[in-house]
């Protein structure tokens, strides 16, 4: 009997925690591992696929997605990971490809340090697979919680969390990431409020900021900061851009954070959080227009 030709597509996976970790889960250490076990077992190395940063509870991954697609078109007969998590965290899918896609395509699946191999479904760690499987989005749960509460704590505690500040601010070098004043910036926030005040549109607005060849917050942030702009549309002033920038309460000096949260650690979705729900610090930071220029603002926009 002609013994089967074993085709395999490696596949690696960091997550963000991942590299918190060090070095033991990075993806040279993965694909040594694999590429031994590879060679030893004589299996033929088709390809390597590759997830960098993403995590395990979605598998709208482009590697996995990538691996995937060859397997179901017979381009590879075997898949091989490090671990049931660098294939997935959720059970449920995770679940569905090694008990009732995979069979179906004839593709072999082997976890190499959960002793896992499809070949032997009367295996120990074939029995013990769903179990582990929970186990390994349990994790991803527990870890999600943490995460959340250490944000939580840290919004709390006067640290701003995003990225980049608002036009008109920028991140002061400090453990809280203060926001500081950008003057430049901030000279056409405060022309925004006034006008705005006056009763003026978002669209009056806008197109009064464009005739004056004042440049677009993505604009001006490539030409002060090198942030690279994407898409024609933020090439110009626009209504959305005015109204954007009329609700940052940041821009009287008020801290507000965690006005947004995820549905579930597997769901990227957002939803807006109640006022009440969120942390505010009222006068965290320099004001760049007056809490009086902001309330009329405000009612005038509640009446609109």
């Amino acid at each position: 009997m002609k013994q089967k030709k074993y085709i395999a597509g490696l596949y690696f996976r960091l997550s963000q925690e991942d590299e918190r970790q060090g070095e033991s889960a990075s993806i040279d250490n993965q694909r040594m591992m694999l590429r031994k076990y590879a060679e030893e077992h004589g299996f033929e190395i088709h390809d390597e696929y590759i997830d960098d940063g993403i995590s395990g509870t979605t598998f709208q991954r482009p590697g996995v997605q990538r691996l995937l697609d060859d397997a179901k078109t017979g381009v590879i007969n075997t898949i091989i990971v490090k671990d049931l998590s660098r294939f997935g965290r959720n059970y449920i899918e995770v679940g569905q490809y090694i008990d009732y896609v995979f069979p179906a395509f004839g593709i072999r699946f082997i976890a190499i340090q959960d002793n896992v191999d499809t070949e032997n479904r009367d295996s120990g760690s074939m029995e013990m697979m769903p179990i582990m499987n929970v186990f390994n989005e349990w994790h991803s749960a527990n870890t999600s919680k943490k995460i959340r509460a250490v944000k939580y704590s840290c919004a709390q505690a006067g640290k701003y969390l995003a990225s980049k500040a608002p036009y008109g601010y920028v991140r002061k070098d400090d453990k809280n990431h203060t926001p500081i004043i950008d003057e430049e910036a901030a000279q056409v926030v405060r022309r925004i409020f006034e006008r705005r005040a006056k009763g003026e549109s978002a669209y009056r607005i806008a197109l009064d900021l464009q005739a004056d060849g004042i440049s677009s917050p993505a604009v001006y942030a490539e030409r002060k900061f090198g942030k690279k702009v994407t898409g024609d549309g933020h090439n110009f002033w626009s209504p959305a851009a005015v109204r954007g920038i009329l609700s940052q309460q940041l821009y009287v000096g008020d801290l507000v954070q965690q006005r947004v949260k995820h549905i579930s650690y597997k769901n990227k979705k957002v939803v807006k959080v109640p006022k009440e729900e969120q942390v505010i610090i009222p006068n965290n930071h320099e004001p760049i227009i007056s809490r009086e220029l902001w309330n009329k603002v405000k009612e005038l926009e509640a009446t609109a």
